[in-house]
């Protein structure tokens, strides 16, 4: 939860940079032993889109979960490259 959390916090602070084109989050929410995790993660893409449209900037979403255990999300960390291209991508048009 605290990665999350701090997530937000840094991506507000990034995307207001004139400077910067493209914000990536990368991360997961593991899951817990009750539903949280869902509600975690619904909370922060939901927060994530309002933020690359009120800025007019994208910000891709690297953070997978919400059910992943340790094990599923260290087997996916390899797919945080395709949050990592697609901003390059957008942030070309």
């Amino acid at each position: 939860m605290p990665g999350v959390s701090i997530c937000l916090w840094q991506l507000k602070k990034l995307i207001q940079d004139k400077d910067i084109d493209a914000v990536v989050t990368i991360g997961c929410v593991i899951q817990g032993s009750t539903k949280h995790d869902e509600i975690v993660i619904q909370h922060a893409s939901r927060k994530i889109a309002d933020l690359s449209l009120e800025y007019g900037k994208p910000v891709t979403l690297g953070i997978s979960g919400p059910g992943m255990s340790r094990l599923d999300a260290h087997e996916r960390v390899e797919y945080a490259k395709r949050a990592v291209e697609a901003a390059v991508k957008c942030s070309k048009c």
